[in-house]
């Protein structure tokens, strides 16, 4: 697990004598990395760094974990960086850009402070908001502040057809959708209809599926009307496992619904696209997979990572090639976790095609072999254009990752 990550931090951290410290050796077992995202010039960073420092001093005395933090620099130069590094106890990664960039594309941060807190054992995400955890709780008490399972969160009464039900003799032994949404949210309640068909058809066919309804409302009347609309159950209004269920599933948006198994696992928590784009839920339940059509519902993914698309004419014949060629490179990539660093598509007839192919500048052929790095502004365009074959795709994919594939920027006048 060194090995990731040295991929994301560098091989070496630097220390306020300026000796070097290796990041392999901030790994192991009960031990916890902190990727601080912060600068001089940011007035909350100013603020939250000493309660920070406090945190970082009980845990080194209290040696119950192996801590360590590291400090990514948002200042705008190095004289501020070294600065503000001078009044911290941790290391720090080398003032840069790339670095940097790509840590914060990895762990979508868009504003500071941000504290990501990672398991130096696996290299899975604790959590990516240690400053709010932080911020209420300021002992530490609870750090790392890993979260509860979904199986020991639900446990409690869900409200069904008026009457209450035990949370885990409903839920046992079936898929679950989470559904996060509201009344007085428009698209919420053009998606609820969709989702009462599929959920009945469902049903109807015998599979072993329910729903929880987790209310955004802002009134018990509100919450109510609503919730009697829905044939599955709910948490009451203003339920405590609401919010950590929000926080649990990082939903910062609704409607939102999340496909668990029955171990309580994340099948995927893009389930309203997912019933959107699948009517007759014949793929239910939308397990995710290796190589996907570039759809409409692609375009978060396109515009936080960094996706290789092939296109294709879009005839059944040249699709079903194209994911037979990305087929083995995808599979490699997806067995990463949270730690792939790309995801596959096929560009074929869906509407979103050309103004992508628009947005890259890219040329109006097929087949084409891409990497689109939206949040870097760069494009990758393979050299072959006729002959595209599984080693082909293989070859492009490791030059991308090892970092000599050559590149070309985005420009838009």
């Amino acid at each position: 697990m060194a090995r990731t990550l040295e991929n994301l931090l560098g091989s070496h951290a630097l220390k306020l004598n300026e000796d070097k410290v290796s990041v392999s050796s901030l790994c192991g077992k009960e031990s916890v990395i902190g990727i601080y995202f912060s600068a001089e010039w940011c007035p909350p960073c100013k603020g939250f760094t000493p309660k920070l420092i406090d945190l970082y001093n009980k845990v080194k005395i209290d040696q119950r974990l192996k801590f360590e933090i590291v400090f990514v620099s948002w200042d705008k130069d190095e004289s501020s960086f070294l600065e503000y590094f001078n009044s911290m106890p941790w290391l720090a990664l080398p003032f840069g850009v790339e670095r940097k960039a790509k840590l914060c594309k990895k762990y979508h941060v868009q504003g500071i402070p941000k504290l990501v807190l990672v398991d130096g054992e696996n290299g899975q995400t604790i959590t990516r908001d240690g400053y709010s955890h932080l911020m209420e709780d300021e002992k530490g008490l609870e750090f790392p502040w890993r979260q509860e399972k979904f199986l020991d969160i639900i446990k409690g009464k869900l409200i069904k057809e008026g009457k209450d039900v035990d949370a885990v003799e409903e839920l046992k032994g079936k898929t679950v959708g989470l559904y996060f949404s509201a009344h007085w949210c428009p698209p919420c309640r053009s998606f609820t209809p969709a989702l009462i068909r599929t959920y009945e058809k469902l049903k109807s066919e015998g599979k072993k599926f329910e729903i929880v309804f987790i209310s955004s409302d802002r009134s018990e009347d509100s919450f109510t009307s609503y919730a009697n609309t829905m044939p599955w159950g709910a948490l009451p209004m203003g339920d405590a496992r609401s919010q950590k269920l929000k926080n649990l599933y990082e939903v910062e948006g609704i409607p939102m619904l999340v496909m668990l198994d029955e171990a309580g696992t994340v099948i995927t928590p893009d389930g309203r696209l997912a019933v959107q784009e699948d009517v007759d839920a014949l793929e239910y339940p939308w397990y995710p997979k290796p190589v996907n059509e570039l759809t409409e519902g692609a375009a978060i993914t396109l515009n936080e990572s960094a996706c290789l698309v092939l296109f294709v004419e879009p005839e059944d014949e040249d699709v079903d090639k194209a994911r037979e060629l990305l087929l083995p490179s995808a599979t490699e990539e997806y067995s990463k976790g949270e730690h792939r660093d790309l995801f596959f598509f096929i560009g074929a007839d869906d509407d979103i095609c050309d103004p992508v192919r628009n947005f890259a500048a890219l040329p109006d052929s097929t087949p084409l072999l891409t990497i689109l790095d939206f949040p870097e502004q760069k494009v990758y365009i393979s050299k072959e254009r006729e002959n595209i074959t599984s080693n082909i795709v293989s070859q492009f994919v490791q030059d991308y990752l090892n970092g000599i594939l050559p590149s070309q920027a985005i420009r838009h006048s």
